[in-house]
């Protein structure tokens, strides 16, 4: 890869690392949502703010698997790895997409209806988000050629 792309990976996933332990959707971290909420969906009694107070394992969060993901992303920035960078941005908008998928699943109306509320001061998200668009694009940039050897004499 090139070198400002191992650059602005490196900071992409240092923004992904960072987002993590900010809000998401309203009051909403990735750590208070455990991978059960995810797989199961959330109970119907619970409202956003209940879920946003619950506090969820580490090891079983959210958070661990945007923290993979962003290591992963880094790695590939530390040592020019194509395939484990696409690994790490996969994973990453995966976790993000199943979040999105279940939090619509639930609160559908209340979203819709707040959604100026819920989505102000949600940086957790933007940074987590776009690290990963980021990290996306630049993994798309295409490597540098390798120039031939000049013509000469061989000894």
């Amino acid at each position: 890869m090139r070198t400002f792309v191992h650059l602005l990976l490196f900071v992409a996933a240092i923004a992904v690392a960072v987002g993590v332990f900010g809000p998401l959707v309203g009051t909403v971290d990735a750590r208070n949502v455990q991978f059960t909420d995810l797989r199961n969906g959330f109970a119907q009694g619970r409202m956003l703010e209940q879920i946003g107070a619950q506090s969820g394992s580490f090891v079983t969060s959210l958070a661990i698997g945007l923290l993979g993901a962003a290591a992963l992303v880094l790695v590939a920035a530390l040592v020019g790895s194509r395939l484990i960078g696409w690994i790490g941005v996969l994973a990453g908008l995966a976790g993000l997409g199943v979040l999105t998928w279940r939090l619509d699943q639930r609160f559908d109306h209340e979203l819709r209806t707040d959604y100026r509320h819920l989505l102000s001061g949600t940086w957790g998200l933007y940074l987590v988000g776009g690290g990963l668009l980021l990290s996306l694009l630049l993994l798309l940039v295409p490597r540098e050629r390798r120039l031939a050897p000049p013509p000469g004499p061989r000894f």
